[in-house]
């Protein structure tokens, strides 16, 4: 209280039952909220101010409490308080209130006399508003008045951070926001310390910029920061550099990193040490490690928490989703996260939500809509050369064009990502689209191409970062061994693989292509166990293309039920049942081939015996005389 006042000065206030004393905790409380509005309302502003002033007084102990009541008390420019109000910021960020962070550092710059610093507050708060609350048009603003406030911005970390981000989200290009951030970062006069905060955030920023280019030169400025860095880089700058910029070449390096920064999460609320986390795990499929953790961030998004970080938890568990097989909820978290990136115009971020969209339809046989939301991508992309973005899109195509069995399409997506035979340098999508790659090279007779891309990924060591990665090398290779015992050999090896039926879809690929390679040496018996538990498994995804593959290999092998209705089955033998559906469904000689291993004259010459068993004589009465 004010000096010459104490409690007993309430007693008239108490006896009109208008306030009380808590004896229990000594605090003041109205008994109507009304009442305490009434005050407040019918209060001068010099009276106010007075009062914040003696509880900033008394709340020593409480520096936010403490540095707000300072800020409300101060009417003119007061570096001191401006200070104590930027401190308290800091805590505010680190329990994952952005918003109220912003909002304080917003305080300091009004309070901070005009010149660099007022500069630099305004430029953080921008950053914070770009990166974190989702606040674009407020961040442009803050932004344009830092660069009022100093003529020596240009130089300032936060400021590039923001404009970096506000540039991935506007008509311009990666290479502009990579150059502003790279000339802030080497340029200033800021040093190499760890523990400043802006260098640290322009460092992550542009690890996202990089990312976004997907090219090895971008990330170089990036490395040889690292190195200044003293004492020492944070670990989840260094993971990041690890994994989440070339993690075929050093992904594996960055294992002991991620062990610490996931075990740390159970007690985090920092939203940001969250999602950055999450990140630095997306390539080595640790993902279901931070789980738990992102689905905090997206509930304190749901509750109106920090959008930008609310985004990056829904991105982290709808690659999870797909990954494991949770493909409805990868559905529902895709259109939230869509949603979201319009409500707060974060146009530059769409692109993750689209890809699991595409990703998703594609693999439940929707190929036009992935095809349309693909090339959608890719276009966006290649315009701003976020050729990292178009990679994610360009897999996506790939999905969708093995799903509809046009294998040389598949292939030309494939290899836009990284041509076969190589994991492209800083490309690290390529990753996902291994032995997609190899299946299409295989089925386009391109066996070369596909045993070049198996080098490639056994020389990178790929199957150490997960057992997601060592399912599909040796799956792959098993594609691609011309031989057939090693094949087989190859296929229970991938199968065997600690862990590898996690990744729901993956497996039960891998599972029908040894079905398919048993049924032809003709060990159609032993085909029948992986082909069911693939089809099993497509079916409960819903992953359409895969499960009529599963259900026409079963039935080749003699095991699934022929459809009611089927006329004269008993007339076709197991290989030319296939054949005819295949040719009935609208697949050409030559993708019926691809499909089956076949010459397109083999598939020619059955189709040339399948037509007088039929009682037909085209290919156009192939349907109904199979009653399909």
């Amino acid at each position: 209280m004010n000096d010459g006042y104490d409690l007993d000065d309430l007693g008239p206030a108490e006896r009109d039952q208008l306030v009380y004393v808590n004896e229990g905790t000594r605090r003041l409380r109205f008994q109507h909220p009304l009442i305490r509005s009434a005050v407040v309302e019918n209060s001068t502003s010099s009276e106010r101010r007075a009062v914040h002033k003696a509880l900033a007084q008394v709340l020593v102990d409480q520096p936010e409490r403490r540095a707000w009541h300072l800020g409300e008390a101060t009417l003119e420019p007061d570096e001191k308080v401006a200070a104590l109000l930027e401190q308290a910021a800091r805590i505010t960020l680190r329990r994952g209130d952005a918003v109220g962070g912003m909002r304080t550092l917003i305080r300091a710059a009004d309070l901070t006399p005009c010149g660099a610093g007022r500069s630099r507050r305004l430029a953080t708060a921008a950053y914070i508003g770009a990166e974190s609350t989702g606040a674009l048009p407020s961040a442009q603003r803050l932004l344009d008045d830092a660069r009022h406030a100093t003529a020596d911005l240009e130089s300032s970390l936060h400021a590039a951070a923001a404009a970096a981000v506000l540039i991935l989200n506007s008509d311009s290009d990666v290479d502009t926001a990579h150059s502003l951030l790279v000339d802030a970062i080497e340029t200033g006069t800021h040093g190499y310390d760890a523990e400043d905060k802006s260098l640290i955030d322009a460092l992550h920023t542009l690890a996202l910029v990089s990312f976004f280019g997907a090219r090895q030169e971008l990330w170089q400025p990036y490395y040889r920061a690292l190195k200044k860095l003293t004492p020492k880089a944070p670990t989840v700058l260094s993971a990041l550099g690890k994994t989440f910029s070339d993690p075929a070449r050093t992904g594996a390096d960055a294992s002991e990193e991620l062990d610490g920064l996931i075990g740390e999460l159970s007690n985090v609320t920092d939203p940001v040490q969250i999602t950055r986390t999450g990140t630095a795990a997306l390539y080595l499929d640790r993902l279901g490690d931070v789980r738990e953790a992102a689905w905090r961030v997206v509930r304190v998004g749901r509750d109106g928490g920090p959008a930008r970080r609310y985004l990056s938890g829904l991105i982290h568990l709808c690659l999870d989703d797909y990954l494991t097989g949770e493909w409805d909820e990868a559905t529902q978290l895709a259109d939230e996260g869509i949603r979201l990136c319009e409500d707060h115009s974060y146009s530059g971020f769409t692109w993750y939500f689209l890809y699991a969209q595409a990703l998703l339809a594609a693999a439940r046989g929707e190929a036009d809509q992935a095809d349309a939301t693909a090339e959608r991508v890719i276009h966006w992309a290649t315009r701003r050369k976020a050729f990292g973005a178009a990679h994610y899109a360009h897999h996506a195509a790939a999905m969708a064009a093995l799903g509809r069995g046009d294998f040389a399409d598949a292939y030309e997506h494939a290899n836009a990502i990284s041509p076969a035979g190589s994991l492209a340098s800083h490309a690290p999508h390529a990753l996902w689209a291994t032995m997609d790659l190899v299946e299409a090279a295989v089925r386009t007779n391109r066996h070369k191409e596909a045993a070049a891309h198996v080098g490639a990924m056994r020389e990178a060591g790929i199957a150490e970062l997960s057992s997601r990665h060592a399912l599909l090398t040796e799956a792959s290779a098993a594609l691609s061994a011309s031989d057939d015992d090693q094949a087989i050999e190859l296929f229970t090896l991938a199968l065997a693989v600690p862990g590898a039926q996690r990744w729901t879809f993956d497996h039960a690929r891998v599972q029908l292509a040894y079905g398919e390679r048993l049924r032809r040496v003709r060990a159609t018996t032993e085909s029948r166990g992986p082909l069911a538990a693939a089809l099993s498994a497509f079916q409960r995804l819903g992953a359409h293309p895969w499960t009529e593959r599963a259900e026409t290999e079963l039935r080749a092998a003699g095991s699934a039920k022929r459809r009611p209705g089927t006329s004269k089955p008993h007339m076709l033998t197991p290989q030319e049942l296939e054949i005819a559906r295949l040719a009935a469904s609208g697949l050409t000689n030559k993708q019926i081939a691809e499909r089956l291993f076949l010459s397109h004259r083999t598939v020619g010459s059955h189709l040339y015996q399948i037509y007088p068993k039929l009682g037909i004589t085209s290919r156009g009465m192939l349907r109904d005389a199979l009653e399909l």
